[in-house]
């Protein structure tokens, strides 16, 4: 009944929300629309395209097998990435915002009161669209970058922002993002 219902999923938002898409063929398995026993026997290669869409269980591990030990805290990332412009391993803190369309990116609140925008490395993976307010260990590498207005703009997009919000959007943004090759989102306190 799951994999029905996620199969519904993932052709209903592979229409035309391509900014969370690495490239066009990335949803080539969609000929096999109404095949559900060859559905099951491509799971494994559509796992990494899996949209999760609102999860009943949020907590777990999504994209690699991470541990959760030895992650500094968003506090100690924005020195370090400040100063050196990159920081590679784990950090810790807590999911603000998810992408709504696929779960595709989400942002973490920085003590500087920046937000710091999350992706999946070649979007390998995604997390559930519910999962504001989760607790996540992440390992990957965060960058101090600048941002185009093309891309701040799809951002917004996702976001459900108003087309006038989206249409203020005229300058590139400087600020921490971070590429995740796994996280775990833990239970809330």
């Amino acid at each position: 009944m799951m994999k029905k219902s996620l199969l519904v999923s993932i052709l209903a938002v592979s229409v035309s929300f391509y900014s969370c898409q690495k490239s066009e063929n990335s949803e080539s398995h969609h000929d096999s629309e109404g095949h559900h026993g060859e559905e099951m026997h491509h799971e494994a290669e559509e796992s990494a395209e899996a949209v999760i869409g609102v999860a009943e269980v949020v907590p777990g591990m999504y994209g690699a097998a991470i541990a959760e030990s030895d992650a500094i805290a968003l506090a100690d990332l924005v020195p370090v990435v400040e100063e050196k412009g990159t920081y590679e391993g784990k950090i810790i803190g807590e999911i603000k915002e998810v992408c709504t369309k696929k779960g595709c990116w989400l942002t973490m609140d920085l003590p500087n009161g920046e937000s710091m925008r999350v992706t999946f490395k070649d979007y390998g993976f995604f997390v559930p669209t519910n999962s504001q307010g989760f607790p996540i260990v992440l390992e990957g590498v965060a960058t101090f970058t600048e941002t185009d207005v093309e891309t701040l703009k799809h951002f917004a997009e996702d976001q459900g922002k108003s087309q006038e919000e989206i249409d203020a959007i005229v300058a590139p943004k400087k600020e921490i993002t971070f590429e995740a090759i796994g996280v775990v989102i833990m239970d809330k306190a």
